[in-house]
């Protein structure tokens, strides 16, 4: 028997090996398009529309740039691009990725590696950026469990840790059509690479 397949044809045309990934593969429209689609919490949130993976993204880079206000546009950009691999392998809570263990652990990392470095960003994040982007992205998940997934407080504290204050402008969540949410993602994408790019 030949080798399985390991790679999924993206709506750009593009091929994209899960196993090994390469950066020249990965396109900023399929990113986008697949966060838009993809549901945090198992889709089981209030709210006429699914809280997706892309509306997380924007909203734990509001929070990393509100938390770190002297993050330059490469570690904002970093932050938007946090969950980028769901767009290829969905998003799982937090227990079935600890039964899944290791592997799970690796495809992410392989994907985060190519998707960084499409982007000009270094294939590894400084154990700092990555430190201060998972604190928001607690916060992030804290409000998301509080206000559209049916934790009390007090279960989002002992889950997520108590959030770091920020403003309620920076904090607001939007259940709204996937088609927003990724013109949104693309639009901060955009922006964030030109600033990055110009700074270099």
């Amino acid at each position: 028997m030949g080798k399985a397949r390991a790679w999924q044809r993206m709506l750009s045309g593009r091929r994209l090996d899960l196993l090994e990934p390469s950066p020249l593969d990965i396109e900023i429209e399929d990113i986008a398009h697949g966060l838009a689609f993809v549901a945090r919490w198992n889709g089981q949130t209030l709210g006429e529309y699914p809280y997706s993976v892309a509306e997380h993204s924007l909203l734990v880079e509001r929070i990393f740039s509100a938390l770190n206000p002297r993050a330059t546009a490469c570690w904002k950009l970093a932050a938007l691009l946090h969950d980028a691999p769901e767009y290829v392998i969905g998003d799982m809570i937090s227990p079935v990725k600890s039964a899944i263990g290791a592997n799970y652990a690796t495809l992410d990392a392989r994907l985060s590696a190519a998707v960084h470095l499409r982007f000009g960003l270094p294939a590894t994040l400084p154990r700092n950026v990555k430190s201060q982007i998972k604190q928001a992205d607690k916060t992030s998940a804290w409000l998301e469990a509080t206000r559209i997934a049916g934790f009390s407080e007090g279960e989002a504290d002992r889950l997520f840790g108590v959030p770091k204050a920020a403003s309620e402008e920076v904090l607001t969540l939007q259940l709204r059509p996937p088609s927003e949410a990724k013109r949104d993602f693309l639009a901060r994408h955009e922006a964030l690479l030109a600033e990055f790019e110009a700074s270099r």
